[in-house]
């Protein structure tokens, strides 16, 4: 995808805020408020001024109620400025939970090969962090944004009112700030995104280490990944160091020239009292406006640096809700219900790479109730077939069917929901035992999870546990071991019982008499169901009814475990080669 431009992104976030316009709206209302009173102070005090006529000419009633005005004015101007802020607040965490509600939504329409191909810290970094930044960057720019502007047109109309030359000075100089501002900004946009894809950068960098913590000082690459982090942070330093150092240069720029602003006013004003055309109060109101006047563009010099760092984090974020989506389901998709598990796959042709081949003319029959394993060598392409069957990718050419329909006219929440599958890599969610063995079937009761976690031969350890089913374990699985996780993996799809089944080594962290139950408890489970088993000990698979052999992508061979044997082929090859036979 194109990066988004500075323009682009803002108009995609102002799409966003058009959402709450009511919110808009209202900030846009306090902002005013705020504004006009605390614009009218001065013109008050000036009055004040001016009816101190000389000694003893002093009007002090008058002077009292200016005041008890003014007081009046500082209290509406404060209390409308504290109901700005919240509104403001309102509306930017408002914003900010549409756009994490839709980056979340984005995600699970997003195709697996986006995750294959993305670091899993740089999603976290765009939709934790840099959102957080945006959060900040938005939150300025409509606290100070409205009320800058309108503080501009403010003085502007008084200063006219007052002294029209005046305010013509004012008028022409004011450009030059804008420009000064706006070509820092510019200049400082791809400096910010450098920072923050870098700060991406180190985000990922990090989950991996912390991740991979085990293998980490196994291999005691802790010295190497302290300077690989080193190198990745010097860089953030020198690009947040260049853009933190130019985006400063607009306050003291603005500064620079509107001090000369209010130096040149007071001259003109000072002149203009020595002919009477103006008078020392009015003289003062000036002089307040010109220094009102050059505040707005000091802080809106600040906002414009802290949104081109949002904007900056906005677009990597839109990259993330504009990325090509999986291709959606057909409009007249069909939904598999109560599959049979009769299973087509005629002439398959798949690769992640076009360049590259891998899966060619791919073509297999499975009978309703049949146990198919699937063997070869790694990077074969077993993993790739699964991925085939659940649909995670389509395929390039060919089709695979389910009961006569082909996959990609059913449903996929449908297809997969037909298949329980377990993986030789587990996955248990944050959450309780008992939530992480219903996750396929939340309603179930917790007669049903146990007997589940008994045909798992989990229900031991679990209730050794401080809180039995009830243990709450973090993201991983927590400090339960390896078997544990897969235990309770298994305890899952023995809940579920669905129609068809996917087993990838379901059973290699498992100590070998615990396994020897645990396939007891599969054969007993696969009964009348199709089941796929991609097999990398040989002697898992043995009562297959049809062993599939494959090689780069091809099969070579199917059959039953002594017909291929007998063939003296390529299985026969990797049978002996596992067992050492010396057949």
């Amino acid at each position: 995808m194109m990066k988004s431009t500075y323009t682009e992104t803002l108009k995609k976030v102002m799409k966003y805020l058009k959402n709450h316009r009511r919110l808009l709206w209202l900030s846009l209302f306090f902002a005013l408020v705020t504004t006009a009173a605390a614009l009218y102070v001065p013109i008050v005090v000036g009055r004040a001024i001016d009816d101190i006529k000389g000694a003893g000419s002093v009007d002090f009633d008058a002077i009292k109620k200016k005041l008890i005005a003014v007081m009046v004015l500082v209290f509406i101007s404060a209390v409308s400025n504290w109901f700005m802020n919240l509104v403001n607040n309102r509306l930017t965490y408002h914003t900010i939970h549409d756009i994490r509600k839709d980056a979340i939504e984005k995600l699970q329409k997003l195709p697996m090969n986006y995750f294959d191909t993305t670091q899993t810290g740089d999603v976290v970094s765009r939709v934790i962090s840099d959102v957080d930044l945006f959060a900040d960057g938005l939150l300025l720019g409509f606290s100070k944004l409205f009320t800058s502007i309108i503080t501009v047109i403010g003085t502007l109309f008084f200063l006219l009112m007052i002294s029209p030359l005046i305010c013509g000075l004012v008028v022409v100089l004011t450009p030059v700030s804008f420009l000064i501002a706006g070509f820092i900004a510019k200049n400082t946009h791809s400096m910010f995104i450098a920072t923050s894809r870098t700060n991406a950068e180190e985000t990922a960098y990090i989950d991996e280490m912390i991740g991979n913590a085990k293998l980490v000082r196994a291999y005691g690459y802790e010295d190497r990944a302290a300077l690989h982090f080193s190198e990745i942070n010097t860089r953030l330093k020198k690009y947040a160091m260049r853009a933190t150092f130019f985006s400063s240069l607009v306050n003291p720029s603005t500064r620079f020239l509107n001090n000369i602003i209010y130096a040149l006013v007071g001259l003109l004003g000072a002149f203009a009292c020595v002919k009477g055309n103006m008078s020392i109060g009015e003289l003062t109101v000036v002089l307040s406006y010109s220094t009102q006047y050059a505040k707005p563009f000091n802080e809106i010099s600040g906002v414009i640096t802290e949104l081109t760092g949002a904007l900056a984090c906005a677009g990597r974020i839109f990259e993330v809700l504009e990325a090509e989506e999986e291709i959606p389901d057909a409009v007249d998709a069909k939904v598999l219900e109560n599959p049979s598990g009769n299973v087509e796959i005629e002439n398959v042709f798949f690769s992640y790479d076009k360049s590259r081949k891998l899966i060619e003319n791919f073509s297999l029959s499975v009978k309703p109730g049949q146990m198919i394993a699937i063997v070869g060598p790694t990077g074969c392409g077993k993993t790739t077939f699964i991925n085939l069957l659940m649909r995670f990718y389509d395929v390039d050419d060919g089709k695979i069917s389910v009961d006569d329909e082909e996959i990609r006219r059913l449903t996929r929440k449908s297809l997969r929901a037909g298949y329980g599958m377990v993986l030789q890599d587990t996955w248990l969610a944050s959450g309780t035992i008992k939530e992480n063995i219903a996750m396929g079937r939340p309603d179930a009761t917790m007669e049903e999870i146990v007997a589940a976690a008994k045909s798992a031969y989990a229900d031991g350890f679990i209730r050794r546990l401080p809180e039995g089913y009830d243990t709450y374990l973090s993201e991983g699985g927590g400090s339960l071991s390896a078997g544990q996780k897969q235990l309770i993996c298994i305890a899952r799809i023995m809940l579920a019982k669905p129609s068809m089944l996917i087993l990838d080594e379901a059973t290699s962290s498992i100590d070998t008499r615990t396994e020897l139950k645990i396939q007891a408890a599969f054969s007993k489970l696969m009964e009348g169901r199709t089941s796929f088993i991609v097999a990398h000990r040989l002697s898992t698979i043995q009562n297959a009814d049809k062993i599939v052999v494959m090689k780069d992508g091809h099969i070579l061979e199917t059959g039953s475990h002594n017909e291929l044997l007998a063939k003296g082929g390529f299985y026969h090859e990797l049978f002996n080669a596992q067992f050492n036979t010396g057949n």
